[in-house]
């Protein structure tokens, strides 16, 4: 009996290994059952995009699917391709991204992006001594980094060569308006940008000069615009303001600079005639200085005898009052 009771139990046991085995098995059918629907349902979605894809190509004139032929046509599969076609649209879009992050803003205005660079220095020197230390184009290239050369056409234009970074580029200046020790305005034009800029100059005192330096910068080219993004133009225009600040403090105060005077891109009066106007100009102050001398010293003469005239007629009291005590006491001495 014992014996039987044990067969028993092993063949419930193993008819429950077998139930738990077979539950295991339907439980993996329906796992792989259902990641197979789900393959399926993400293959006909991908399919329906593609689908879509060209469909919507074949609308818009059959760019895609023209590519995709053309390839075929080459030699290439058909799921070569249409992958390699694909990737191509892929790398367009992100060059059209990049594009639209370094060129042109889509804003209201729809012009390109511009930099605006504004410094303010004062400098140690009467105002016409800055100015005209500004006006020597030529030297800035020994005092500056950014400034490679200048070579004057006129005294209206100038080439320039600069230097941000690793770059170098040309550009052409013309100035727009000059007016000695007062302002300078300017435009340039070169093949990777274009500048408009105002210096003017302002006397703090007879030896303390303020200058005011304003910039627009609209940069064309992909290193220039990547050097916009991190400012790198401004920071080279400023540390170069700062060059002229110290090479000013320390140089000649007696250079002599371009003293003409320009409107609307035109010279209204030359060098030679400012400087004459000039001179003529400080010779009349210093006559009229010294007319003003000479009857400050006529005006203290006539002061001076002014003072001196009522003592001579005291003194003249004086005289008579003594002579008239002297008849008096005559008189006295010949009544005795």
């Amino acid at each position: 009996m014992a014996d039987t009771k044990t067969d028993t139990d092993k063949g419930d046991a193993k008819e429950q290994a077998g139930s738990g085995l077979e539950a295991l098995r339907e439980e993996l059918v329906d796992f792989l059952g259902a990641q197979a629907e789900h393959l399926v349902e993400k293959t006909g979605e991908r399919l329906t995009d593609l689908t879509q894809q060209l469909l919507d190509s074949a609308e818009n004139g059959g760019g895609f699917l023209t590519g995709v032929g053309s390839r075929i046509l080459k030699g290439e599969s058909p799921l070569k391709a249409l992958v390699s076609q694909k990737a191509g649209d892929v790398k367009d879009k992100v060059v059209e991204g990049a594009k639209s992050l370094f060129g042109k803003s889509k804003g209201k205005s729809g012009q390109a992006k511009v930099t605006n660079i504004i410094e303010v220095l004062d400098i140690g020197v009467p105002l016409r001594d800055a100015y005209n230390h500004w006006t020597q184009y030529d030297e800035f290239s020994g005092f500056t980094k950014g400034v490679q050369s200048v070579s004057q056409g006129d005294e209206v234009t100038s080439d320039w060569k600069l230097k941000v970074g690793p770059s170098k580029r040309s550009y052409k200046a013309t100035t727009q308006t000059q007016i000695p020790d007062d302002r300078i305005v300017w435009t340039s034009e070169g093949a990777k940008g274009t500048t408009s800029g105002c210096v003017t100059f302002h006397e703090i005192a007879p030896s303390l000069t303020r200058i005011v330096l304003v910039v627009v910068y609209s940069p064309a080219g992909f290193f220039e615009k990547t050097g916009n993004i991190w400012r790198a133009q401004g920071r080279r225009l400023r540390l170069d303001f700062k060059n002229f600040q110290r090479y000013v403090s320390f140089a000649d105060p007696d250079v002599e600079g371009w003293r003409g005077e320009i409107r609307d891109g035109e010279v209204v009066r030359t060098h030679e005639e400012v400087v004459e106007e000039e001179q003529q100009e400080e010779g009349e102050e210093g006559e009229e200085g010294e007319g003003d001398e000479e009857e400050y010293e006529d005006e203290y003469d006539d002061e001076e005898e002014d003072d001196e005239a009522p003592d001579e007629e005291g003194e003249y009291e004086d005289e008579g009052d003594e002579g008239d005590e002297e008849e008096e006491d005559e008189e006295d001495e010949e009544e005795r």
